[in-house]
């Protein structure tokens, strides 16, 4: 038996779970991709597949909307993949455990992909559907979106005759999306210098756990801890009072999944090594107490390690490098809107820490609703790391969606909801990306709109889907669709 078996919407709920077998961490869609063209040739549907796995289907209006605009229905199929530690998952080969508890769908020990497996569930239930009455239906679904949007940048939409957009890629029932930020990934380096290891130092073991994490565009406003960051300050804090090297740093899987972990092997001086488990003791302390409200949970745990034979630690003068210029860094919100309340306008999150064998490798999701900023906080990012002895790129930049005073399509919208809701939705930007930006590069006249069912706690082992949420938004979609103008 099906774990989703007998859930309304069925056909959704159906597609959910079948693409919830299907592995698709970003650069890995091969599979869902193909699954997406045969399910195209089972109904008879116009498609394209290209070399990034990108498909679009078509889907011909029926009998009546032959003269209604076309509809384009877009989200993308990959999916962030974070697990907790005890989970033996293989991500590029298993499939995800789905669980309901009440009305909410998650999985065991992972991300539940509703994000962005709603869009992909959706478009197929709707375009199976054959009862449904609708103009020309044009789905473009896009690969690799969770690491810099690759897919919409090279996707081909020129056999596209739509300008109406309707995004489902937002977890916020009632809402009518209608911007976005822009970002960036910024891949830093700092070179490092190894030494040989001598009897004088004892070797730790420190692991930073216990955070909620969340995604670093819709939930980097709640400022919740990061865990490269606490580790980092935990070093800057040893300086004045231990002789230490670092061996090992690592943490965060996810440039814009706030990091949850972190852990670093430390070499610290024999005469010195009995006050250090206390004094990490001191630390957590201090951290719970900063993020009593935000990360209740901080833990920070020490134990003794054994080196390696081949392991040797950085020397002192890359231990201070590296302790000063993650502090330095900027990270996390750097300014708000000023003109709508509670957005924030300008972010970035150190997702990614590794210390390799001669280099400090880290990775930033920069985001911000206004270019010039985002160009500004880049600068810094490079500033910062070249005055360190390291150096950096901008990659995977991508644009914001802008806010249109005119469009018909969101006041349709807003009519239809106001019919099936009895109130009126919120119109809203918010800090994270989506890919209507880049497709409104590609389509001239684009006017569209994002939504979808309420989802809790994105891009962790938390996520969560509401059922009676999700069916609300597919009924609001299907009468989105069989709306003339």
């Amino acid at each position: 038996m099906n774990v989703l078996e007998g859930l309304e919407p069925q056909a959704f709920f159906s597609y959910f779970e079948e693409i919830s077998r299907i592995p698709r961490p970003s650069y890995k869609e091969k599979q869902i991709s193909d699954y997406l063209v045969a399910f195209a040739k089972e109904h008879g549907l116009e498609y394209y597949q290209d070399d990034l796995w990108n498909v679009v289907m078509i889907k011909e209006a029926t009998a009546g909307y032959e003269n209604e605009e076309p509809i384009i229905l877009q989200g993308h199929m990959d999916m962030v993949c974070e697990k907790e530690d005890s989970c033996n998952i293989d991500f590029e080969k298993d499939g995800l455990r789905l669980r309901v508890d009440g009305d909410l769908i998650s999985a065991e020990g992972t991300t539940l992909g509703a994000d962005d497996g709603v869009a992909v569930a959706m478009i197929l239930a709707l375009f199976s559907d054959e009862s449904l009455a609708h103009p020309r239906l044009e789905a473009v679904l896009t690969a690799s979106e969770e690491v810099g949007m690759d897919g919409a940048k090279g996707v081909d939409l020129s056999m596209l005759k739509g300008h109406r957009l309707l995004n489902l890629d937002t977890e916020n029932e009632g809402v009518l999306l209608c911007s976005c930020a822009g970002g960036s990934t910024a891949l830093l380096q700092l070179p490092v210098t190894r030494e040989d290891p001598t009897e004088e130092f004892l070797c730790y073991r420190v692991d930073v756990t216990g955070l909620l994490g969340g995604h670093s565009g819709g939930e980097i406003h709640k400022e919740r801890a990061n865990a490269n960051l606490l580790m980092a300050r935990m070093f800057l804090m040893m300086q004045d009072t231990f002789d230490f090297r670092i061996v090992s740093l690592s943490g965060g899987t996810k440039q814009n999944a706030i990091p949850r972990q972190t852990t670093a092997k430390i070499l610290v001086a024999k005469n010195q090594d009995a006050d250090f488990p206390s004094f990490v003791k001191r630390v957590e302390e201090i951290f719970r107490k900063e993020y009593a409200i935000t990360d209740p949970d901080i833990q920070l745990t020490v134990r003794t390690e054994t080196l390696g034979a081949e392991e040797k630690p950085v020397d002192n003068p890359s231990t201070q490098r590296i302790t000063r210029v993650l502090n330095a860094l900027p990270c996390g919100i750097q300014s708000v809107s000023h003109a709508i309340d509670g957005l924030v306008k300008t972010s970035l999150n150190l997702g990614i820490l590794i210390l390799e064998d001669e280099k400090l490798q880290l990775e930033y999701c920069v985001r911000s609703s206004v270019g010039s900023e985002r160009k500004f906080l880049e600068q810094k990012l490079l500033i910062v790391m070249e005055a360190f002895g390291g150096a950096g790129v901008i990659v995977a930049e991508y644009p914001a969606w802008e806010f249109q005073t005119e469009s018909p399509f969101r006041e349709a919208a807003i009519k239809v909801f106001e019919q099936m809701y009895q109130k009126k939705p919120e119109v809203e930007a918010i800090h994270a990306g989506v890919e209507c930006g880049i497709l409104a590069g590609k389509i001239k006249g684009l006017d569209g709109i994002s939504i979808g069912p309420e989802m809790h706690d994105i891009h962790t082992t938390e996520e969560r889907l509401s059922i009676a949420s999700t069916g609300r938004v597919y009924e609001f979609v299907k009468a989105l669709l069989q709306c003339k103008a």
